[in-house]
């Protein structure tokens, strides 16, 4: 085909060196005429089908690759493969020239080669986080990785086209630098190895709410990498760990607490020690009124009672034998209550004690698990429980611990006002 245009322009009177150029340029100008209508074809008509088909189909997968571009990078290749094709034909006796275009079209083609396992990567990673299991087991990290790799590769492929080098010849070259390799890249092969380890073991996973207070971190995972961890705290802010961080340090991941049947409310309230006494009989009739204790009450009069004849009790001080107190009054009271609380799991740790007195008053205990484990609502249950009580703690005849105030001195203060006038 070149050897008749060539003949027909040299019958023209272009002399035949001329004609040899003109021909060869008139050819690669044909060739880059169908390298565009490949590209307008593939654009316009096979890429606009394959659309039309993805987005019509009951499947979801299919959507993430034309989310991602896949496709419309995939199809930059039309018009390279046409021009690496016929440029041999179109130049032909030109081997330098075809050489240069072919080593540029080559590069070309590696890199939207790469782009596009990029987009095709980033596109599994979407559907994978539509499964249950990316909650658990992240996969980002080693997409990430992968990526590096596909780098690297094209970086070593682009630079073996330019000096006309095999591969082989480069990789070989490698050991040498092995050591800088690794100085350049220690937080991705330190983040690589963390990430094999967060995996195995579960430690970590979107969504998780962690605690690292060295890098004030106290919220949910957002994102797992090769090289950070981002957290976003409950003021909005958002922390980055190093990822390697969460293997060579302590870290407290609640997601046993969100997977659990409740979440813990462990808080005591300190009562006075001076208003605790024996139950008079007064005060046991005011008690068997509440409802919560009222059944309490009559079974554990009648067992004290039982026990007290059986070993002949002298009655005449309370001192003698077994009595109800009014702090152990409270607490069956307290137990009894939550035991009825709609919101309080019964099936989990049920705990109501004392623990050691201190000079705060005696502390009791509130340790059970409260059945929404959303913050704000868990915050509003436990308020909630805890207002109840610190109110009901007068009708037992007891006291809440509280340091004197400067309210306390002035009611004191002005309750020594009238004896100090009198006594004038």
């Amino acid at each position: 085909m070149l050897e008749l245009l060539q003949n027909w322009l040299v019958s023209h009177g272009i002399s035949a060196s001329l004609a040899f150029y003109l021909a060869r340029g008139g050819a690669f100008v044909a060739v880059l005429i169908l390298s565009a209508v490949a590209n307008f074809v593939a654009k316009h008509y096979i890429l606009s089908a394959l659309t039309f088909v993805i987005s019509r189909s009951k499947t979801k997968w299919d959507d993430a690759f034309l989310r991602r571009k896949v496709l419309n990078r995939l199809a930059h290749l039309a018009p390279a493969l046409v021009i690496y094709l016929l440029t041999p034909v179109a130049l032909a006796g030109l081997g330098p020239t075809i050489a240069f275009a072919r080593s540029a079209t080559q590069i070309y083609m590696i890199i939207v080669l790469m782009l596009v396992l990029d987009s095709f990567l980033n596109a599994v990673v979407d559907i994978y986080h539509t499964f249950e299991l990316s909650k658990e087991i992240p996969i980002k990290g080693f997409v990430q990785i992968l990526k590096l790799m596909l780098y690297f590769l094209a970086v070593i492929f682009i630079i073996s086209i330019v000096l006309n080098k095999t591969p082989v010849y480069l990789f070989s070259g490698l050991g040498a630098l092995t050591a800088v390799l690794m100085l350049i890249f220690r937080d991705a092969i330190l983040g690589f190895v963390t990430g094999i380890q967060l995996t195995a073991n579960k430690m970590v996973a979107h969504g998780d709410w962690i605690e690292m207070p060295k890098y004030g971190a106290d919220g949910d995972v957002l994102e797992v990498t090769l090289t950070t961890v981002k957290v976003q705290n409950f003021d909005k802010t958002v922390t980055t760990i190093p990822t390697y961080a969460l293997i060579s340090e302590s870290f407290k991941n609640w997601r046993g607490m969100q997977e659990s049947g409740g979440r813990r409310i462990k808080r005591a309230v300190n009562i006075d020690m001076n208003a605790i006494r024996f139950c008079n009989e007064e005060m046991l009739g005011r008690f068997e009124k509440i409802q919560y204790i009222s059944e309490y009450i009559d079974k554990k009069k009648r067992e004290l009672e039982e026990f007290n004849r059986s070993i002949k009790v002298d009655n005449t001080s309370l001192a003698n034998g077994r009595r109800m107190t009014n702090i152990g009054t409270f607490r069956a009271y307290v137990q009894a209550y939550l035991h009825n609380h709609p919101m309080i799991n019964p099936e989990m740790t049920f705990l109501i004690r004392q623990l050691r007195p201190t000079e705060h008053g005696l502390p009791i205990e509130i340790y059970v698990f409260c059945r929404d484990k959303a913050w704000v609502n868990y915050e509003a249950i436990q308020a909630d429980i805890f207002d109840h009580i610190l109110a009901v703690v007068p009708e037992f005849d007891l006291r809440v611990f509280q340091n004197p105030t400067g309210g306390d001195f002035q009611v004191l203060i002005r309750a020594a006002q009238p004896t100090q006038g009198a006594a004038q």
